[in-house]
């Protein structure tokens, strides 16, 4: 039976804003206004735990996990529900992922009792040179590389979702498609986020194919609950629906795609032949045990995963559970960790194809143990050294290179038992704002280093090369505790994202906290620079404290994008972050 939001079920409509009550038109006789949660309107409702018994999905967009629930009632998998959410984000959230982008993925296959690492991040073209950033001596302006056409790297995440759908999908390809084309060709109400993020970004009118989508006539981004309709997205995902993924990576939309590249003011060389070649990589998952639970996730070229696991194996001897939560001390001591592993990360984590990373080195018992002796529980060590993991046989140079943090993440768990974490990007908000055919390509080569070399001269592991794949922060990650998936986690934000899933982890797993309290805390930390808290929390009465610890305190915002799943004795629980417009289904 065709796909249709008129036909929903009430038991998957309660709680559900009134946005997607909108998108849906005339509802069934027995669905209402009084079904639907009105103050979720805004997208900002404060969040609840949401509990379940046989399946649950959790994204940033109240539409996307409505997708995605629908096909887990229609007995699909975790893989199906994930890729048709992801349709549906590229359509309702397009400034944070979409098909110009990538992805990084981790399946726990329930039946093979396996887990499964997939890697769908962007290459750099076979025509590009580490100077590409580079005028002279120096870096371009990071604005300036960033909405060009030098900054598109062959998308992946197409191919990312085929592959997982050969792998682990239960449902005809096909059907996954069709929540995303009704919406795409009927329309969908703009969300307050996505109006916001139209409104304050000026680069998007310097694009007349982004512009004349993503804005009115007057030039003003489209106004909260305008129903927004994409119809060449809709034809796009018609011919991906049936012809798979190499109607993206061959014929006509390659071509348009090389052709936006080449034809913008800064043009790129992304060539035709880059998507013809493209390959998803399965990778051996990075684990390490923590307490009585083992942490997985995706191993280099991200960085995430390596450095949440340096970040909690360096806490492990202070006892983070005996701390009062978000507490001045256990604030310091988390800042601190966060400190020596950016530190590795800025200097040794790399595409491990042209880099060789010293995994066990980094995640060697002694040498953290070393690296955990260098917090002083009563002062700041300010910005922390790199260490020498065993086996490092040169010294890399330092990348500075900031990730931007606009990305999403899916967690899904189906009544099979699957378990799925994706964390799905197109880089900056809105990408390099080049629009093609109804999506955005994303600025992900400028996640390499821009300048290949650092200030000693030494070459950056993190430089760009011909088909390398750039450094990320995503942390997309699967939890098991006595052999079982426990939980499955991750979030948008850049290079933040670390600190964001370590905050979750040491709350649900020494904080005895549930997910959903535990995302909601104020989020902390230091990248090795300022000890940054998150303003307008409780965390702003521990700046003064903190600056007599050393620690030099930045404010700011902390737009998380957190969410998650528990899977234990009662059941399902899940948590999504009551900084975005995200929700919770299940059943």
């Amino acid at each position: 039976m065709p796909f249709s939001f008129r036909a929903i079920p009430v038991r998957l409509l309660h709680g559900f804003c009134l946005m997607a009550a909108l998108a849906a038109g005339p509802a069934v006789a027995d669905v209402t206004v009084a079904d639907l949660n009105p103050e979720a309107a805004t997208g900002y409702a404060d969040k609840t735990l949401v509990q379940a018994e046989r399946f649950m999905a959790v994204t940033a967009n109240p539409l996307a996990t409505q997708a995605a629930s629908l096909m887990l009632a229609r007995d699909g998998s975790a893989a199906d529900a994930a890729i048709a959410a992801q349709l549906v984000l590229a359509l309702v959230e397009p400034q944070s992922s979409g098909l110009g982008g990538g992805a990084f993925l981790m399946y726990h296959d329930a039946d093979k009792g396996r887990l499964y690492a997939y890697d769908g991040r962007e290459t750099a073209p076979a025509a590009a040179q580490a100077e590409r950033f580079m005028a002279g001596q120096r870096a371009l302006p990071m604005a300036q590389a960033v909405n060009s056409g030098l900054s598109v790297g062959t998308p992946g995440l197409v191919r990312l979702l085929e592959t997982l759908h050969q792998a682990h999908g239960r449902l005809p390809w096909a059907v996954l498609f069709e929540p995303a084309i009704e919406l795409a060709e009927h329309g969908f109400p703009v969300s307050p986020r996505l109006h916001a993020l139209i409104e304050e970004n000026q680069a998007l009118r310097d694009q007349p194919a982004a512009a004349a989508y993503f804005l009115d006539p007057e030039g003003a981004a489209w106004p909260v609950g305008h129903v927004l309709k994409n119809p060449q997205l809709a034809q796009v995902l018609r011919l991906l629906a049936s012809q798979r993924a190499d109607a993206f990576y061959h014929g006509s939309i390659a071509r348009d795609i090389v052709a936006a590249v080449h034809e913008h003011r800064v043009p790129g060389d992304l060539a035709f032949e880059d998507l013809a070649a493209y390959q998803v990589v399965e990778r051996e998952p990075l684990c390490a045990d923590y307490r009585i639970y083992r942490l997985c996730g995706m191993p280099p070229p991200s960085s995430g995963t390596l450095a949440v696991l340096q970040m909690l194996k360096v806490l492990e001897p202070y006892g983070m559970g005996q701390l009062a939560p978000v507490g001045l001390e256990a604030v310091h001591l988390f800042s601190e960790a966060g400190r020596l592993a950016y530190a590795d990360r800025d200097y040794y984590v790399a595409d491990p194809a042209f880099v060789e990373v010293p995994l066990a080195g980094l995640l060697d018992p002694g040498y953290l143990d070393d690296r955990s002796a260098l917090i002083d529980p009563e002062y700041s060590m300010g910005m922390a050294e790199p260490g020498k993991p065993p086996g490092v046989r040169a010294e890399p140079g330092q990348d500075q290179s900031p990730d931007f943090p606009s990305t999403s993440h899916i967690v899904v768990v189906d009544a099979q038992g699957n378990a799925l974490s994706m964390t799905s990007s197109i880089e900056q908000a809105f990408g390099s704002k080049i629009f093609v055919r109804g999506f955005l390509l994303n600025n992900q080569l400028t996640d390499f280093s821009l300048n290949p070399v650092d200030a000693n001269g030494r070459p950056v592991a993190n430089r760009l090369e011909a088909g390398k794949r750039p450094r990320s922060s995503m942390a997309p990650m699967v939890i098991y505790r006595d052999g079982q998936p426990y939980m499955v986690l991750g979030s948008p934000g850049g290079s933040a994202i670390i600190n964001y899933v370590a905050k979750v982890l040491v709350g649900v797993l020494d904080w005895n906290l549930d997910v959903q309290q535990a995302i909601s805390l104020p989020n902390m930390g230091s990248r090795n620079h300022q000890t940054e808290l998150e303003a307008g929390t409780e965390l702003e009465e521990l700046a003064e404290p903190l600056r007599l610890m050393g620690h030099e305190i930045q404010l700011l915002p902390f737009p998380s994008g957190l969410n998650g799943i528990v899977m234990d004795g009662q059941g399902l629980s899940g948590g999504t972050d009551p900084r975005r417009e995200g929700l919770v289904l299940g059943d």
